[in-house]
């Protein structure tokens, strides 16, 4: 039986978190980590050899390498760009980082690769756009992070608020992993009961909720002020990621994807439901969201592709939206 294979691109604090995860949960027999900064690749690799010894389920191989390796790899997982300095957003890091994921998305594609891409570097949803059409690799085995670690942290924050354990609480941010980001409270629901049913019981009020809402998009910039960098929920989100994909989980996440009509919009990665499996995803699940949650929706789809536009500027390429 041929190996398992993950290949990181970027080693910095959020793709080591993610390889840490994989590692943990015996995701792949072989890992390779790629970096502009081939020491910094070496060294965490001979840090991450050093885990094998104890492991529950040892992997083969984890070593620094180069495009080149990514030929035969069943995922890859881009993180690389530069960091979110404090007080900036997401977004205002568009044109560097393009840049970055120009030069990556042609070496990879140089390479032969044929499997599934994660992208993470920010802004994730304009990367992953910048990524998909400088390899024309097929819309369905791309996908970004989206918006699922935005919603880990709403369902966090709202299931401590009723004192019930996140997992069991499904309300979920859909749109820019970003400041435009929206919360369908109409759609959400705990076990099957609405959330609009927990606030006629009094159980939990407007306020609460939209406070829940605040923190949870507002996090990144308070992890940020407080220790420079966000990287252990987003590295633990794309090992749940890569999870589905290496073990065809057909899981419901709440990842970037493509969306072709989707919510009355097309023609951009962004943050939505949809099935990931094997082959990347699948479909997008189509949430029931009132009108004003869609007049939100479409104003963060309009950021994103205000965005993408100055991104291709950036590295002179034309795509319309």
């Amino acid at each position: 039986m041929k190996n398992r294979k993950i290949v990181l691109v970027g080693c910095g604090s959020v793709g080591t978190s993610f390889l840490y995860a994989s590692i943990n949960q015996g995701l792949a027999q072989e890992y390779v980590l790629i970096d502009i900064n081939h020491d910094l690749a070496e060294g965490n690799a001979l840090d991450f050899a050093d885990c094998n010894a104890v492991l529950e389920k040892p992997f083969v191989s984890v070593e620094a390498g180069d495009y080149p390796d990514c030929k035969d790899a069943d995922i890859i997982v881009i993180t690389a760009g530069r960091p979110q300095r404090p007080g900036e957003t997401r977004l205002d890091m568009v044109a560097d980082n393009a840049r970055i994921m120009k030069d990556i998305a042609l070496q990879i594609k140089a390479s032969g690769f044929n499997g599934i891409t994660i992208v993470a570097s920010n802004p994730v949803d304009v990367m992953t756009i910048v990524y998909q059409q400088v390899t024309g690799y097929d819309h369905h085995r791309v996908l970004g992070s989206g918006t699922i670690l935005d919603s880990s942290r709403l369902r966090r924050l709202v299931g401590a608020k009723l004192n019930v354990h996140p997992s069991s609480v499904h309300t979920y941010i859909l749109g820019e992993h970003g400041d435009s980001s929206i919360v369908p409270w109409s759609a959400g629901t705990i076990m099957g009961k609405r959330i609009s049913d927990y606030i006629e019981d009094g159980k939990i009020t407007r306020a609460e909720l939209e406070w829940c809402r605040e923190e949870a998009v507002n996090m990144a910039y308070k992890i940020i002020e407080k220790k420079k960098s966000t990287f252990y929920g987003i590295g633990v989100a794309l090992a749940y990621i890569a999870r589905a994909i290496m073990r065809g989980e057909n899981a419901a996440l709440l990842i970037g994807a493509y969306l072709d009509g989707e919510y009355g919009q097309k023609g951009i990665y962004i943050g939505v439901p949809a099935i990931v499996n094997q082959n990347g995803w699948s479909r997008i699940i189509t949430l029931h969201i009132n009108n004003e949650e869609q007049k939100e929706f479409d104003r963060s789809c309009q950021t994103i592709k205000e965005t993408v536009k100055k991104a291709f500027e950036a590295i002179d390429i034309k795509y319309e939206i």
